[in-house]
């Protein structure tokens, strides 16, 4: 139709080329069909349906055409959802709506995008590939027999996105402190709460301790039997300059040696949580 025709050469001026784009055409649909590229999130692109009365009628979101890796999981659904929506909102007969549904979908999909990220990274953190977790590789927990109401509150956990690299999975965590015991008690509250914290191959630990600035400062880490991890994390703490906080990266073996790599993988982990 001459709307559709407007709108190409619309949106591709506006927003760059090949924003969108005619794929095919098809007598018997009566329509054609092209692929949309979301202007606020262009490794999202969609595939559309305009009949040959648009804009009388209204176009159809059929469903992702590509989906690039920066997306988080589950990102091209909410990406079709949202666009659905929004072009139930936006279209009305014989007006142009595509103008309208990239500007509209930009605030939306961004906070459907943020919410379903925190989500699936819940249900990570809750499952932590379990399968991982329960190889006869893993070690068996470290902790048990200690009373969690004798250590305290839960600490303030902040944890890092979920690593999985050959089946070994990596997670860690941070938590701000003011004393070595303080850093002491919340690794063994950890350990002593969360099972799937206790089941790890690893709990690497470091931490850094300076209640005022000219006052004495305390440093230490601990491998676990990740020879070598512990000091690394410790050095990763100090090059980003950050002190009184303790960081805990576990690992659950997944059956594959990872070499040098694994080092690479604990300190993305760490940094993650402590950014």
């Amino acid at each position: 139709s001459s709307t559709l025709e407007d709108e190409l050469l619309s949106l591709n001026s506006i927003y760059g080329d090949e924003t969108l784009v005619v794929t095919s055409s098809s007598a018997e649909a009566e329509g054609v069909d092209a692929v949309l590229k979301l202007p606020s999130h262009p490794s999202i692109s969609l595939r559309l349906f305009f009949p040959s009365t648009y804009s009388d009628d209204p176009p159809a979101v059929l469903g992702t055409q590509s989906v690039g890796e920066d997306v988080a999981k589950g990102g091209g659904q909410v990406a079709v959802r949202v666009a659905k929506h929004i072009l139930e909102k936006v279209w009305r007969p014989g007006d142009a709506c595509m103008y309208d549904l990239c500007e509209e979908v930009q605030d939306v999909l961004e906070q459907e995008l943020e919410d379903a990220h925190i989500s699936t990274h819940k249900d990570d953190i809750e499952n932590l590939q379990d399968s991982a977790v329960s190889r006869e590789e893993v070690a068996a927990p470290q902790q048990g027999s200690l009373d969690a109401a004798a250590l305290g509150e839960a600490p303030a956990w902040v944890l890092s996105d979920v690593i999985t690299e050959k089946k070994s999975v990596f997670v860690a965590r941070c938590v701000a402190v003011s004393s070595v015991d303080e850093a002491q008690r919340c690794i063994a509250h950890l350990l002593a709460t969360d099972k799937r914290a206790a089941k790890a191959t690893h709990n690497i630990s470091a931490w850094r301790i300076r209640a005022l600035p000219d006052s004495a400062a305390y440093q230490d880490f601990d491998d676990d039997g990740e020879t070598a991890a512990g000091g690394r994390l410790l050095k990763l703490l100090q090059m980003m300059d950050v002190w009184n906080l303790v960081v805990v990266v576990s690992r659950w073996y997944g059956g594959i040696l990872l070499g040098p790599a694994r080092f690479a993988i604990i300190n993305e982990a760490a940094r993650g949580a402590v950014v």
